[in-house]
């Protein structure tokens, strides 16, 4: 529930803190002193369109913050907007909504001291608060507003019904999208269902290994030169081993270098140095004459080996540029492959899931506008008796079904709520037909006949009185109080038979120009209440009065609990 509201630099409103309690909270005072910026200080926290002209004379800036009891574990799963509600926007059991607008128009929106857009703000606190008056009721001129009033007037077997329809819709859009998807991507899918085949035929015919193509241009290299390898590896072995050569020559240094040993000790480094090399080239000798008759020329495998790669590079220039990247290629196209040749499976699927959700959104469906067409009448009745007792004789409301050309996600029908004024006058859409103060008094009568509407802990409303006193008064003080039982309500007022109804009773007055509040206490109240009915500070006949209908408030409030 609400707290404490904070307003500075608002209009006539300087700086102002209220706080508030449970049940019925009224708001009375003269003309002009500013009860009405409450409330627009209350639906600017709860992210309202903003503007420079609500900035008072010599302000800065019109800074809002309203604060709010919330439940433990509050918000942290339920959505907000296109965000999660997570407990960063929850401290200590509290959040606060908070609304700054320059006097250059500029604003800036913040939840609990997190800067966020006005959209997110407007989310948060449509789940908290909830304003009627001239500029708010805006939640009962939406369509899908209207249809879930309907649906939870027709109870809670009806809403079942309702909720399995929106299943069953969704899964049947949802199928017939997918079904019209392949359809439509039949001729595309049959011509990429060709060229896979042949792209993964091709690679798997010529199957290649990774890192052939390395190895292949290695042996192909070899064989290319083997005359020129065998002619170059005989001059090696014929410098190294043959006559006078390099190992015959090794053999005379050792020789020579044994024989300088045993004259001068000093020297036996080098001989052994010279047996080493004389056994290094004799081991060199071996392995190159081994290297020469190994080597061969054979023409019909060097043939083999360029046909060879020539394929490998021909799948190269199409698929990637070596085998690995081809290889990569041939999975992903086998694996896509695979999922296309599953297409036409898929497509049986679909249109056997298509076939049996049709009737059965159609059934379901009917059972809905059966439910619907069951509450209609019942409750305009029951609003339009609601109205009467508000004071607005000869008003109606009319619940309309209009079919659809075709089911949609909330129904075979499209349902609105229509007002008229009085007897002979059209029936047209809340949203032209009712005035600010009557929206006012059309949403009391549907929150007094379904008082479960929805959730929202605190309503606020302005205007309600407008154009109705006497009896009708005392009926609509006697509808807020009802719902002030369960919700906690707060009520600009210039009508004393509201206002006595009052659980806390708050005067708004002028003092230099600017706003001020008073909570009155009961002698307070008298007075106060006597000043609405005569127009006087002091009065014997409204003091009397007051007294009367305070009582009258008194017994009413006996009755409903």
């Amino acid at each position: 529930m609400l707290r404490e509201l904070h307003i500075s630099g608002l209009g006539v409103i300087r700086d102002l803190d209220l706080e508030l309690t449970e049940g019925l909270t009224v708001l009375t005072g003269e003309t002009g002193t500013g009860k009405t910026m409450l409330a627009v200080g209350l639906a600017l926290a709860g992210g309202a369109r903003a503007g420079a002209h609500l900035v008072g004379p010599g302000a800065k800036a019109a800074r809002v913050q309203a604060r709010f009891d919330v439940p433990d574990g509050w918000g942290t799963t339920e959505p907000v907007g296109s965000d999660d509600v997570t407990a960063d926007w929850v401290e200590d059991g509290e959040v606060i909504l908070a609304r700054s607008v320059g006097a250059d128009g500029k604003s800036s929106a913040r939840v609990g001291g997190q800067l966020t857009t006005a959209s997110a703000l407007g989310d948060l606190s449509a789940r908290l608060i909830e304003i009627h008056g001239q500029h708010g009721s805006l939640r009962l001129l939406d369509p899908s507003t209207q249809t879930a009033f309907l649906d939870r007037y027709a109870g809670a077997q009806h809403v079942t019904a309702v909720a399995a329809y929106g299943e069953s819709y969704r899964r049947s859009t949802a199928a017939r999208r997918a079904l019209r998807q392949l359809e439509d991507d039949a001729r595309d899918r049959e011509r990429e269902l060709d060229l896979l085949r042949y792209q993964v035929e091709e690679i798997r015919s010529i199957a290649p290994e990774p890192g052939e193509t390395d190895a292949l241009g290695a042996e192909e290299s070899k064989l290319a030169h083997g005359e020129r390898l065998l002619e170059l590896a005989a001059t090696a072995e014929e410098v190294l081993a043959g006559e006078g050569g390099v190992a015959e020559g090794s053999g005379s240094v050792v020789r020579a270098l044994d024989s300088i040993m045993e004259l001068d000790a000093d020297a036996a480094g080098l001989a052994a140095r010279a047996r080493a090399l004389a056994a290094e080239t004799s081991e060199l000798g071996r392995d190159l004459r081994g290297y020469r008759e190994a080597l061969s020329l054979e023409p019909a495998r060097l043939a083999s080996i360029r046909d060879r790669i020539g394929e490998l590079k021909t799948l190269q220039r199409k698929y990637g540029p070596g085998d690995a990247e081809v290889l990569a290629f041939l999975d992903e196209a086998s694996e896509r492959l695979r999922s296309l040749s599953g297409a036409d499976e898929r497509l049986e699927e679909l249109r056997s899931e298509v076939e049996t959700l049709g009737p059965e959104v159609t059934a379901l469906a009917a059972q809905v506008t059966a439910g619907r067409t069951g509450a209609a009448t019942p409750l305009s009745d029951a609003l339009e008796g609601e109205l009467q007792d508000l004071g607005m004789a000869g008003a109606g409301i009319q619940v309309s079904l209009d079919p659809l050309p075709e089911p949609g996600p909330s129904g075979a029908e499209r349902v609105e709520l229509r007002f008229r004024g009085g007897p002979g006058q059209p029936w047209l859409s809340f949203a032209k037909a009712a005035s600010g103060g009557e929206l006012s008094r059309v949403m009391l009568a549907c929150r007094s006949v379904l008082a479960d509407l929805d959730d929202v802990p605190t309503l606020v409303f302005d205007e309600v009185d407008a154009g109705i006193g006497g009896q009708a008064g005392l009926a609509v003080g006697r509808r807020l109080a009802r719902l002030s039982v369960t919700r906690q309500v707060v009520v600009v007022t210039h009508l004393p038979q509201i206002a006595c109804f009052a659980d806390r009773h708050v005067r708004v007055r002028k003092d230099d120009g600017l706003a001020q509040l008073d909570v009155l206490d009961d002698q307070e109240r008298i007075r106060e209440l006597s000043r609405m009915l005569a127009g006087l500070e002091a009065s014997e006949h409204g003091a009397s009065h007051a007294e009367e209908l305070l009582a009258e408030a008194a017994r009413s409030r006996e009755a409903v609990s």
